[in-house]
């Protein structure tokens, strides 16, 4: 079983991870949702603690908190717009009994940041620029949004404690405050660890 495997921390490559969404979610897999090895790196280094609380922004199909939530002792937390997402992350966290992850169908900009720990972020806001691969068809792309949302989540970052972490992945940057600093970066530059430093 996929979950037994990350659990024990045996490899599981994403063709196999992938088979446990439908026909047209796996097939944006490659684009939007992160690959099963960069979750697994990203989750370890944002779990600092058992039950350290970590917030996907811009959950997608779950991926990422299902992978962390897996092969960690974190709680996972994902915030999808699309309630369609969002309930499937729900089904397959049900359905393999993944107790440590939660999906909340909300807007980025309705979420506190001060009820979490630790932040995942897979530039979630660029298809509001690039169009080339939409995710559907149920949200309107609006170039301003991605600088609105990116300016709430650089907003709401820089109200977390010093010694938050943060872990970006083909991000811009355009998210981050100032008061973070780059502590590592992996995946030839596009995987990116963050902590909070003043």
């Amino acid at each position: 079983m996929i979950f037994k495997k990350l659990a024990s921390n045996i490899d599981v490559d994403d063709n196999t991870f992938n088979k446990l969404y439908p026909y047209h979610i796996k097939e944006l897999s490659a684009r939007h949702w992160t690959p099963v090895d960069v979750a697994k790196i990203a989750a370890d280094y944002l779990v600092e603690k058992p039950y350290s609380k970590v917030l996907d922004i811009g959950s997608g199909a779950g991926k990422f908190c299902l992978v962390g939530a897996a092969s960690t002792k974190g709680r996972f937390y994902g915030v999808e717009q699309r309630e369609s997402l969002t309930k499937l992350s729900k089904k397959i966290a049900d359905r393999y009994k993944i107790e440590n992850v939660e999906f909340i169908n909300s807007n980025i900009d309705e979420i506190s940041f001060l009820n979490y720990e630790a932040f995942y972020f897979f530039n979630s806001f660029y298809e509001n620029i690039d169009t080339s691969c939409s995710i559907d068809d149920t949200l309107f792309p609006d170039k301003d949004l991605y600088y609105t949302y990116s300016e709430y989540v650089k907003e709401q970052l820089d109200k977390t404690p010093v010694g938050t972490r943060l872990v970006t992945y083909w991000s811009n940057w355009d998210e981050i405050p100032c008061n973070f600093d780059l502590i590592d970066t992996a995946y030839n530059g596009f995987l990116n660890f963050w902590r909070k430093m003043s």
